[in-house]
């Protein structure tokens, strides 16, 4: 038995060194052959090369040294290195010499012994060990750089390894692993032949079952996916001319077969085919030889796929209706929107290639109902959303990379919605996807009004349901609609989709308000390049907001109201805003400047933020370079709104209710009975609107601030910038939150001439105001504000605010003392020198003096507690600690302590005085 395992031991010793031998063998061959598959000069050039890379960082100097003080504007190199990368090009280039001449001479084909030995390299590519994989696919590539016709057979052979069924894993992962190169890829553009057998390898390998194979063909797609950069033009024309050439038109039948639901695929291979078709079909969309068929099918087969029941085919299917739906023959242009064929008088455009497909697929039974309900699915909404999705459907949880990667197409990087900054927090966060509603916009104006009749029923049901979901999908189709601007559109306003809106305002659910919010957003965003233009219903849908509510409706409703108006004003692009709008607008200021007392905090903060939006606008008009005097009809409302009559309305009313609330803040903290302050309707009635008043005040500075648009505002914020540092502290805990959280955001606000000047003075104001409260306040503004505008301040301002804070120094109050020391210490470290210098030697002078007032003072206090003073001269009598400055000295001798004292008058020079027991 011993003798046998030692033989078995040997035998297994044995095959193993073979085995390493082989290895071994195989990897100095592929070297050999890598090494020697050009000529001398190449070989001369790769080692050169390589030294270079070694020994380039020694005898380069970087553009910076201490050496010398000259620097120069690149590296700097020796002569001698120049010299030699010279002839590394000149030798380089002589080893493509024969290439080249093998090129121009019209030989493309190589030697049989070149083919051998691709045939040979495209073998090892397959082999089972990796390293031998990596080594023959670094050669073969090489191979086939100098001589692309090999590309060809090679592409079609590795295919083949990815269809077929019994290929092994290393088969399929050396495959990929050749054809993910870009020369590969490249060549994909010019091969008719070589891409139609890839796609199909590729889409036809879902029967391999190892996870590194499928993971190695996902792979694969993905990067042809990123770098794909269209096909052949000649693919167009093959059926005819190339018997051995692809069919386009069965290529992509063959493909669209693929992409069916029912067709038993993986449904990651069903996305695959459904992106090439979407690929194939942008490439022939401009191409004159290509058959308007293949576009039509395509965009029929993308429509049905919005049923889909995978996820991620629906994304997709939304991609690719939004790139391929782009005639628009139904679409109102300007000059028809301005004229009186906006009424629908306008004749029928001529139809578009895809119509016909189209109309056939939305006007079966059901199709929009179902279509509505697998969207809806789409929309995840969590409790624990905190941030709105603005259209960017790939962040969904059921997406993994690889998946965004062939579901995101090019439009999603150019998205023009929306135009302005998202930073209303009352609307919250949204689950509305702009694309969403972009393909139901493009299918309108690609189809008329058919697919509006046809929506009809399905938006009403699904706009009046329960769930979230459903309304989401209903809102951004409602969105597309009215943003669809074509022939027949005012009509259907007319007609039920004004209802609709109506029932939609009055709706008492408030869970989807934010998705509502966004869809009248979306729906009255200026269209062209830049926004400016308006579009077909913006007007009426800003009146129907703009309609009063009956008077039994509720706050909800109210709030609802406010919360539309603010997300469609914040749209209109206001230096071009035409005489409809101007007169909404002020018609607007008036309502929101009467209700500002509202009894409902919710309807409050929605009245201060749609007021930030409407003053934004008008000022942001009035402010425009452009010539409004050609509009006579709006001549008194141009007046009215640019002479600004709210400013000092809002400004005066805001100083006013200060006091009062300053008053009875005052009266509530002190011992006044309850009874007696209840009794004056003036102190409790009044009152409390003028706290509701000034809570929609601080909403409208907060909004303001938040919006980017404050430096429009300026003046009014400075106006105001009292209000919020006086009421930091009050009675009314949630008027002191809102005025602390306006106070931190006016922290961050630059303040340029002339509101610099009026800035400095209400703090100058504030800082000597008799509420200490308010002191402590503005030096903490202090703080912020000299750090932002120091470098902006002049001299005069800058020592009228020392001085200021100097004076606090003294104040009654410790905690403003103590503040002030703090405001100083930092207005120290700041950039004013000069001021520093001068405060600090002043404060060095006063505490000298302070120092010895108070030895003087501990003097007398030593010398009265030890019966002392009946031995200072007469001279200075009992006003030694007022007149004179004294120090002693402790001197103990044989445990009887003495001391000598030295005195002097304020004036005189010192004069011993007599020794003392």
């Amino acid at each position: 038995m011993p003798n046998r395992q030692g033989v078995k031991m040997l035998q297994r010793e044995r095959i193993f060194t073979a085995s390493a031998a082989m290895i071994r063998t195989a990897d100095e061959v592929l070297r050999y052959l890598r090494n020697r598959l050009g000529s001398l000069e190449y070989d001369e050039w790769s080692n050169h090369r390589q030294a270079w890379k070694l020994e380039s960082a020694s005898i380069i100097e970087p553009p910076i040294n201490f050496i010398v003080s000259s620097h120069s504007k690149g590296k700097r190199r020796p002569r001698w290195a120049l010299i030699d990368k010279a002839y590394m090009h000149s030798t380089w280039r002589s080893s493509q010499s024969t290439y080249h001449l093998f090129r121009t001479s019209g030989n493309f084909h190589p030697s049989d012994h070149l083919i051998l030995l691709m045939d040979d390299l495209l073998n090892l590519s397959l082999h089972s060990y990796e390293t031998v994989r990596v080594l023959a696919g670094k050669s073969l590539l090489k191979m086939i750089k100098r001589w692309p016709s090999m590309i060809s057979k090679c592409v079609i052979s590795l295919a083949e390894n990815l269809r077929n069924p019994d290929s092994p894993e290393c088969a399929v992962l050396g495959s990929c692993a050749v054809l993910t190169s870009q020369t590969i890829l490249k060549h994909l553009t010019t091969d008719p032949k070589s891409f139609s057998s890839f796609i199909l390898g590729i889409l036809s390998s879902s029967h391999h079952e190892s996870l590194k194979a499928q993971k190695a063909i996902n792979e694969l797609f993905v990067k042809y996916n990123i770098y794909f950069a269209g096909v052949s033009r000649s693919i167009f024309r093959t059926s005819n001319n190339d018997v051995d050439g692809p069919d386009f038109e069965d290529l992509v039948s063959q493909i669209g077969s693929m992409s069916f639901d029912s067709n038993g695929l993986h449904w990651r291979y069903n996305l695959m085919a459904n992106r090439v078709m979407l690929l194939l079909a942008m490439a022939s969309r401009n191409d004159p030889n290509a058959s308007p068929k293949i576009l039509s099918e395509t965009a029929g087969h993308f429509l049905k796929n919005l049923k889909s029941q995978l996820p991620q085919t629906r994304i997709l299917a939304i991609s690719a209706l939004n790139m391929l739906l782009r005639d628009s023959p139904y679409k109102l242009s300007a000059e028809d929107q301005s004229g009186s064929s906006a009424s629908g008088d306008l004749q029928e455009s001529t139809k578009s290639s895809i119509e016909g497909a189209l109309t056939k697929i939305f006007q079966e039974e059901g199709f929009f109902n179902e279509s509505l309900n697998c969207l809806s699915h789409v929309h995840i909404i969590t409790d624990s959303e905190s941030t709105s999705s603005r259209g960017n459907h790939g962040n969904s949880s059921f997406q993994s990379l690889a998946d965004k990667s062939i579901t995101l197409f090019y439009f999603d990087f150019s998205a023009s919605w929306p135009r302005t900054p998202s930073w209303i927090s009352l609307l919250g966060s949204d689950t509305f996807y702009s694309s969403f509603a972009r393909i139901f916009k493009r299918l309108i104006q690609e189809c008329g009004m058919p697919v509006l009749v046809a929506l009809k029923s399905s938006l009403e049901e699904f706009a009046n349901a329960k769930e979230r979901s459903k309304q989401c999908v209903a809102a951004e189709a409602l969105a597309g609609v009215l943003h669809s601007d074509v022939n027949g559109l005012l009509g259907a306003w007319d007609s039920w989709l004004m209802v609709q809106l109506q029932k939609i305002i009055s709706a008492q659910s408030v869970e989807s308000v934010p998705e509502w919010a966004a869809c009248i957003r979306y729906a009255v965003t200026g269209k062209g390049k830049y926004g400016t233009r308006v579009p077909l219903l913006r007007q009426q849908i800003l009146d129907c907001l703009a309609d009063p509510l009956p008077a039994t409706a509720t706050t909800t409703m109210v709030a609802k109201r406010y919360a539309f108006l603010s997300a469609a004003l914040i749209e209109i692009s206001p230096p071009k805003m035409p005489a409809a709008e101007l007169q909404l607008h002020n018609k607007l200021l008036q309502e929101l400047l009467g209700n500002m007392c509202h009894s409902s905090a919710q309807v409050r903060e929605a009245i201060g933020v749609t007021l930030s939006v409407l003053c934004s606008n008008i000022r942001l008009y009035a402010s425009s370079d452009l010539d409004h005097s050609h509009e006579g009809g709006n001549s008194n409302v141009n007046y009215q709104l640019k002479e600004g009559s709210w400013v000092q309305f809002l400004i005066e009313r805001a100083s006013e209710l200060v006091m009062n609330i300053q008053n009875t803040s005052q009266s509530d903290n002190s011992e006044i009975p309850t009874d007696v302050r209840d009794q004056n309707g003036h102190l409790n009635g009044d009152s409390k609107d003028d706290v509701k008043w000034m809570e929609t005040l601080f909403h409208f500075i907060i909004s303001s601030l938040k919006s980017g648009r404050s430096s429009c505002l300026l003046d009014v914020i400075v106006g105001l910038l009292y209000p919020v540092i006086s009421l930091q502290e009050t009675s009314n805990k949630d008027l002191s939150t809102l005025a602390k959280v306006a106070f931190e955001l006016l922290k961050w606000r630059i303040f340029w001439d002339p509101h610099l000047q009026e800035a400095v003075a209400v703090i100058l104001s504030s800082a000597n105001d008799s509420n200490w409260r308010t002191r402590s306040a503005t030096l903490t503004y202090l703080r912020t504000f000299m750090y932002r505008h120091t470098f902006i301040l002049s001299r005069v301002e800058k020592d009228k605010i020392w001085s200021t804070v100097e004076k606090l120094l003294i104040d009654n109050q410790v905690e403003v003392r103590e503040h002030a020391a703090a405001v100083l210490a930092g207005l120290m470290k700041g950039g004013d020198e000069d001021l520093a210098r001068d405060f600090r030697d002043r404060a060095y002078l006063k505490a000298n003096d302070l120092q010895r007032k108070r030895k003087r003072r501990l003097v007398f206090m030593f010398l009265k507690s030890y019966n002392c003073l009946s031995n200072v001269p007469s001279q200075c009598g009992d006003n030694i600690h007022e007149n004179s400055s004294a120090c002693f000295i402790y001197l103990e001798i044989r445990g009887q302590i003495k001391a000598n004292i030295w005195y002097y008058e304020e004036g005189d020079q010192c004069k011993p005085g007599s020794l003392m027991p």
